[in-house]
């Protein structure tokens, strides 16, 4: 496993599968930009590679986000062959919930052994939908949380946590956590991307969302555990499901930060707070350059990740440049 120079083990590998989505979600695309070509975009010949080299560093949880990654052309077909190819992987996906919202993708899903699928949803609300993602689809998603319950799929519902829009809905998101086993989590709003439509009106606390929270039920935090994710997980009393908060700009936990990312262009980002990214497309493609070469390259970039709040002391407004689409959700 790689070690950073802080004493970090790295475990956790995050792959965009795409930058597109069919979704324009104002916190994570903001201004829109132009979309990468699709011969520098990662292939799955590609991300076979990555993958192959990262069980050799001992990586144990492999997240796909994208975009959306269910858009892209037969993912279905490239998910089933990493799960039977890489079993020693703990294998995620990170999904809007608008494309896999009926029966037959879900049982798919659950029999190629994935082990669990995070949703975005942001409101219970159909106007409120179409105001954040510009598309009327909200069925779709709930759709997905529910089926997938039904068939035995680890669904987290991650909800950006947005002042003055879905803060009136709280009851809502803590009534699916009581009915469903569900891990519910409220993400604080971040300024990520150049242009972004981050408005401080806009933050909700995590702190702030467990006060209120707690006014509607009763919450018993669960023990945190060092590389266990982000997230501070509540058991809700009489409750089939449970609360989360991640909160990445009120209480850092970065000390405890154990991913990289790589981006759908291939390139490798260490930190979601810092714009250094490090191309490795070329040397994916290079015949020339042997797997324990690239091991190499990833091993010298992960010992010199960085402590992300350090970075973010310095900034004045945006937690980076890069939208979040394009590094990977």
């Amino acid at each position: 496993m790689i070690v950073d120079k802080h004493g970090r083990g790295i475990s956790y590998l995050r792959l965009s599968i795409t930058d597109r989505c069919n979704l324009r979600c104002f916190y994570c695309q903001g201004v829109r930009g132009k979309l990468v070509s699709h011969h520098d975009i990662l292939r799955y010949e590609d991300m076979e590679k990555l993958l192959y080299v990262a069980s050799e560093l001992d990586i144990k949880k492999v997240r796909l986000t994208g975009g959306e990654p269910f858009l892209r052309r037969n993912f279905f077909e490239f998910l089933e062959k990493l799960t039977s190819k890489f079993p020693e992987f703990d294998f995620r996906i990170t999904t809007n919930g608008t494309i896999t919202g009926n029966r037959n993708s879900l049982v798919r899903l659950k029999e190629m052994g994935l082990k669990g699928l995070n949703v975005s949803l942001d409101t219970f609300s159909r106007d409120k939908f179409v105001q954040i993602t510009g598309k009327d689809l909200l069925s779709e998603v709930l759709n997905t949380i529910y089926l997938g319950v039904e068939i035995g799929l680890r669904i987290k519902v991650n909800a950006v946590a947005l002042k003055g829009i879905n803060d009136s809905e709280l009851k809502q998101f803590v009534q699916l956590a009581i009915d469903y086993p569900v891990d519910v989590r409220f993400i604080e709003f971040m300024p990520v991307g150049e242009k972004t439509l981050w408005k401080r009106d806009y933050f909700w606390s995590a702190e702030e969302i467990l006060q209120e929270m707690q006014k509607i039920v009763e919450l018993t935090p669960v023990q945190h555990k060092v590389n266990s994710g982000p997230a501070r997980v509540f058991v809700i009393k009489e409750g089939k499901g449970r609360i989360g908060v991640i909160s990445p700009l009120s209480n850092h936990f970065c000390n405890e930060c154990n991913r990289l990312r790589f981006t759908s262009q291939g390139k490798l980002r260490p930190c979601l707070f810092s714009d250094k990214e490090y191309n490795l497309l070329g040397l994916l493609r290079n015949s020339k350059i042997s797997l324990s070469q690239l091991k190499k390259v990833i091993e010298l970039i992960g010992k010199n990740k960085p402590i992300g709040a350090h970075l973010l002391a310095e900034r004045q407004k945006e937690v980076c440049l890069t939208k979040m689409v394009n590094i990977g959700g």
